[in-house]
């Protein structure tokens, strides 16, 4: 019985440094690695471009304007990104008269009605904007209604303030460009 206890003893003791040797040589082909992987969203940008007849950056300050004239104020987008975009402009009208309402007194002339649709607030674009590409122009000149304007309103400030969005076309398709994900809230 003895020897049959040594036996025993000598198999275990021998299984055992078998599957220490058989986990040994695992060992050598078993990697572990970790990886972590970023996903970065692709930015978009754009410029708004005002400009006067001859080209020029039409002025932050504005311009002085008597009743009846017209000025040229070419309004356009430019893709700067990588990236193509959806695009929307805003047309917010301001004014510091108790007496006048700059949407009744400046008058939108030129407004672009086939590359630029209507809906809601906005002016929607009606293709992606591409990366490098201008929009044609929303509109171009800017009529001040002389038959709403007297000596009174002399020094009263009138503003017409462009505003655009825009969201990624990429994986965003929309049969209408106000149709497209990710628009801010108004």
């Amino acid at each position: 019985m003895k020897r049959r206890k040594r036996k025993l003893t000598a198999a275990a003791f021998i299984a055992v440094l078998l599957a220490l040797c058989v986990q040994a040589s695992l060992a050598y082909y078993t990697v572990r690695g970790t990886a972590t992987n970023v996903v970065t969203s692709g930015g978009i940008q754009m410029r708004i471009h005002e400009l006067t007849d001859k080209g020029r950056p039409f002025p932050k300050n504005g311009v002085s304007m008597i009743p009846g004239d017209v000025v040229t104020k070419k309004v356009f987008i430019e893709n700067i990104s990588g990236h193509p975009f959806w695009l929307r402009v805003q047309l917010v009208w301001g004014d510091n008269s108790d007496r006048l309402v700059a949407e009744d007194v400046l008058q939108i002339m030129d407004l672009n009605k086939t590359e630029w649709i209507a809906n809601g607030d906005y002016f929607y674009y009606h293709l992606p904007l591409q990366p490098g590409s201008t929009t044609e122009p929303l509109f171009e000149k800017v009529h001040l209604v002389g038959a709403l304007v007297d000596q009174n309103d002399i020094g009263t400030a009138l503003t017409i303030t462009v505003k655009a969005s825009a969201v990624q076309s990429e994986n965003n398709p929309a049969a209408n460009p106000w149709e497209a994900s990710g628009w801010p809230a108004e």
